[in-house]
């Protein structure tokens, strides 16, 4: 596996990274992972080298997160870093934030998110995020140690994208590419 460096991180970071937002289901169902074949393929990347592992708080209805944590036990949790995103069209004052954090927190069965993005930012959402005072939540997440970076997975119109990227000092961004 190769790795680079991130960013301004220092962190080393495999350059294939795994996405959680797919995993196996059985039947068909979104919300039906097939756990063990999920923590099977999650385990066989961290093997292989993989050492960044992506989810956000809707992905399959939640089980994304509970599969990773259950993935991660028996010392895979010291081997990778966690990517985990706010869901921010769910905010809707602050103490939203702290509350789905803790909720992701719990489901991960982890004290500390390595990577937290604010997801989906379009201009609505950000509007919202900034009025309610994301900065200062991301600030106290970090003071705490509940979140180790900070960023935003992207999904807006360029001229936010420049508001965005200037408006406080993120660790990484995710820009969706399809």
């Amino acid at each position: 596996m190769l790795y680079r460096n991130f960013g301004l991180t220092g962190e080393k970071i495999s350059i294939l990274g795994y996405g959680c937002m797919r995993l196996p289901v059985k039947n068909g169902q979104y919300n039906n992972v097939d756990i063990d074949k999920a923590i099977y393929l999650i385990r066989k990347a961290i093997d292989n080298g993989v050492n960044y592992i992506d989810t956000a708080y809707p992905y399959h209805n939640g089980q994304s997160e509970t599969v990773i944590a259950e993935a991660l036990k028996n010392g895979y949790r010291n081997k990778v870093f966690i990517s985990d995103k706010l869901p921010s069209w769910l905010i809707q004052k602050r103490e939203d934030m702290d509350y789905y954090l803790q909720e992701q927190l719990k489901r991960l069965q982890t004290e500390q998110i390595d990577f937290y993005l604010l997801h989906s930012i379009k201009e609505d959402y950000w509007l919202k995020l900034v009025s309610l005072g994301v900065w200062e939540f991301l600030d106290e997440a970090i003071a705490d140690g509940r979140i180790k970076y900070t960023g935003f997975s992207f999904h807006g119109e360029l001229e936010l994208f420049f508001d965005v990227i200037d408006s406080y000092n993120w660790d990484v961004c995710q820009i969706q590419y399809n």
